[in-house]
């Protein structure tokens, strides 16, 4: 629905967007409720089903807290849709500190409290709701949100338009698919990892060295999700706009994440000897499968980027087919190729389902609506910045202050490369931005 929202307080024939907000939220505050009704009224069966019978409010709490989050994803869209982009980020690591402060005090003070001063939180706390508490710290953290966002939430009339509410379902639904099916693919390795190896220790280990590496290549899904963050408003506000060569922006956009977005995959790999200890050592082994990882979610931004086709001719099905062969690529892959290669063959089936799912956007889109990316630049950026990392591999040494002197200057090269291909001057730039934020100031 926050896809939908965007591209319905943008439409032409609805003119007035704090309608279309209006009828998003009474829309998913009538799903949230139901849908937490109907976990209460099938509580012990679901927990039965989840293994967690004999602590059901474990799944009361949880569905409570995934209700508030489905409902205020809508404020949060509005936000965006606002450039509000400071408020929303406040209230996004509000949400994230509440969530990781209140589980430390649960995990961690509370039973040291407890044996040292019992009586101090013999009011509230049992130790016997064990790891229930870290759900309800999450339920804690969400439900601060719609306290947080009342502002958003009122100071405009509440109305539901019945035709409008059907459009969206229908332009929304092929994207929840979407969303499923990407969910899937995201974590389909690590589900068929451990059944597709016969030696279950061994694939309960290369499952945990897998998993760590995996999270050295957040730093490459944080800049997607920003990206994506700022993205959706954009591309359909500027797709509002009449006159002039709109696609232009659209192209830009692409060209500028593919250069930030290969920047961000040097720096990751030209540092790895340091990045790599966030994880222990003992996972070392599993380095390999990172920068493998983090081409797999380069071609997923791209994919995201080329979505832009579907989503402005409000024919969001083919996202989902889209995902689906990405869906059937992924399970492939993974059982060709886990048996044989252990966790790097769940590495290389993520980039043949992003891959995939890319290439797949771009040659429907070309035919169905035309942008005209300009292709040979965002090759030349791409394999560039391949070239300096197989470049940095092939002349490491023993000593590892000579390796970061020789990839700074790698990373230096590239982006001096691009500046002058895009001919950018990055003292003039510098100069405007600081000129920018003093007039901000003064205002």
């Amino acid at each position: 629905m926050e896809t939908g929202f965007f591209r319905f307080t943008n439409h032409d024939r609805y003119d007035n967007p704090m309608e279309v907000y209006s009828t998003t939220l009474i829309s998913l505050g009538a799903s949230s409720t139901i849908f937490f009704i109907a976990v209460l009224a099938f509580l012990q069966p679901i927990s039965d089903a989840l293994g967690c019978g004999s602590n059901p409010s474990y799944i009361s709490i949880m569905a409570a807290a995934v209700a508030l989050d489905a409902f205020t994803a809508i404020p949060f869209s509005y936000l965006r849709y606002r450039h509000q982009a400071l408020r929303f980020a406040v209230l996004k690591s509000i949400n994230i500190a509440l969530n990781i402060g209140f589980a430390l005090f649960f995990i961690l003070i509370c039973p040291w409290l407890w044996e040292e001063a019992p009586g101090t939180i013999a009011w509230f706390y049992d130790p016997d709701f064990g790891i229930g508490y870290i759900f309800l710290a999450n339920l804690i953290a969400s439900a601060a949100m719609p306290l947080l966002l009342l502002p958003e939430l009122r100071g405009f009339k509440w109305q539901f338009n019945g035709k409008l509410w059907r459009e969206m379902l229908k332009y929304s639904f092929p994207l929840l698919i979407l969303g499923i099916a990407g969910i899937m693919n995201q974590n389909l390795d690590k589900i068929l990892l451990p059944e597709l190896i016969a030696d279950k220790s061994e694939a309960w280990a290369q499952l945990g060295i897998y998993g760590a590496n995996y999270k050295i290549a957040i730093i490459m899904v944080m800049f997607l999700q920003a990206f994506r963050f700022a993205y959706e408003p954009f591309i359909f506000a500027q797709n509002r706009q009449r006159g002039g060569d709109k696609n232009q922006a659209f192209r830009d956009a692409m060209k500028y994440f593919v250069i930030f977005a290969m920047t961000i995959f040097l720096g990751v790999m030209f540092y790895l000897d340091i990045i790599k200890y966030f994880i222990p050592p003992k996972y070392f082994s599993g380095l390999k499968v990172v920068p493998i990882v983090m081409i797999a979610e380069f071609f997923f931004g791209v994919f995201f980027n080329l979505s832009l086709w579907y989503k402005l001719t409000d024919r969001t099905i083919w996202g989902t087919w889209f995902s689906l062969l990405g869906f059937a690529v992924t399970l492939t892959l993974n059982i060709l190729l886990v048996p044989r290669m252990g966790y790097m063959g769940c590495a290389y089936a993520a980039l043949g389902c992003y891959g995939t799912m890319m290439l797949a956007s771009y040659f429907v889109g070309r035919a169905k609506h035309p942008i005209g990316y300009d292709v040979p630049s965002l090759l030349i950026y791409f394999f560039s910045a391949l070239a300096l990392y197989a470049v940095s591999i092939f002349v490491t040494t023993s000593m590892e202050w000579l390796n970061m002197i020789i990839r700074t200057l790698l990373l230096v090269l590239y982006v001096i490369f691009v500046c002058k291909r895009e001919k950018i001057n990055p003292a003039s730039l510098t100069k405007q931005i600081l000129k920018r934020k003093s007039n901000s100031v003064a205002i």
